[in-house]
């Protein structure tokens, strides 16, 4: 299940706290650090924010379609490590940026090793984004990267806000097996910035709590943010005929790796969001499920293809 997975399969790009990384930035007299990154949240930030040389690797993952938070082809240009202390100790780096679900184990080693170590939590709203852009890119010596990354997260929210007056539109993100996105997460917070109010919080429900099939046809919400498996058996109720059969919702695809990590992906989630309510407002009266696929060779912008109500929803899923 992708939220329940979230965690295990991102390596982290969640946690609870930063170690190290609130204290003093490197030092101005200092060379820049070189940084291994272990995780593909931080991946693509620090990809924006360090210098040439500087990032000495990155995780698999971001090397991999389904679970990058960087466009491959940028990806390639680093060494991609697995994260085990001993690949790490070959590269020899001033810092290490792992998850604050790093492993005990782990974290011991690297810090034998004389490794400064930076973990860092999943942002849960665009203001924990924004500093740890700009966290990431003090410590790593460039600040004024950071703010450039910054100003194209704002511009994002502006040319992507709702008109005014815009009367929010109820909306789900409702996952594999049921899993829905609670309040006090970033993409929520990124829903509510273009138009968008989420069921799942209005309902008392809280990250990664269960909402049944039943409930969502007794009180559909105008629209089902969908992330979802068509291979995986738990995917079924994203796309049972029951939800087909709902003529006032609108079934949306969306991407999944705009779901947990901040940097460069909040833009490209923002692009997304405000097309499907430009989508929405432009064919209110319009029946049946209607599915809106990303389209894989013009990254960053959004493209509606028609599905039949039959199909599955189809979305990247590691």
């Amino acid at each position: 299940m992708l939220l329940a997975g979230a965690v295990a399969t991102l390596a982290g790009c969640g946690g609870g706290d930063t170690t190290e990384a609130a204290s003093a930035a490197w030092g101005r007299g200092d060379a820049a650090p070189t940084i291994v990154s272990l995780n593909p949240c931080t991946d693509a930030i620090l990809a924006e924010v360090t210098g040439p040389g500087q990032l000495l690797a990155i995780s698999s993952y971001s090397r991999d379609p389904e679970s990058s938070s960087m466009p491959i082809s940028e990806a390639r240009r680093f060494r991609a490590i697995s994260g085990t202390a001993e690949e790490v100790a070959t590269i020899r780096p001033n810092m290490v940026v792992a998850s604050a679900f790093l492993d005990p184990a782990s974290e011991s080693a690297f810090r034998r090793l004389g490794y400064r170590l930076v973990k860092m939590p999943i942002a849960s709203d665009l203001a924990a984004a924004r500093a740890q852009v700009r966290e990431l890119a003090r410590l790593a010596g460039h600040p004024e990267r950071g703010e450039k990354l910054v100003a194209r997260i704002d511009a994002a929210l502006v040319r992507n806000a709702p008109p005014a007056g815009f009367r929010q539109i109820p909306a789900l993100v409702w996952e594999s097996g049921g899993l829905v996105a609670g309040d006090r997460t970033l993409i929520v917070d990124m829903m509510h910035r273009t138009g968008f109010t989420n069921i799942a919080g209005a309902r008392g429900l809280s990250q990664a709590d269960f909402l049944p099939l039943e409930h969502v046809l007794a009180d559909p919400p105008r629209v089902v943010f969908a992330v979802g498996d068509p291979l995986a058996e738990e995917d079924r109720m994203l796309h049972h005929p029951a939800l087909s059969a709902l003529t006032s919702t609108r079934r949306i695809l969306l991407s999944r790796s705009i779901l947990w990590c901040g940097g460069p992906t909040i833009p490209r989630a923002l692009d997304e969001l405000a097309a499907a309510r430009r989508a929405l407002s432009g064919r209110a009266m319009m029946s049946g499920p209607e599915i809106m696929a990303r389209s894989e060779t013009e990254p960053g912008r959004r493209q509606l293809q028609r599905h039949s109500s039959e199909r599955p929803i189809v979305s990247a899923r590691p």
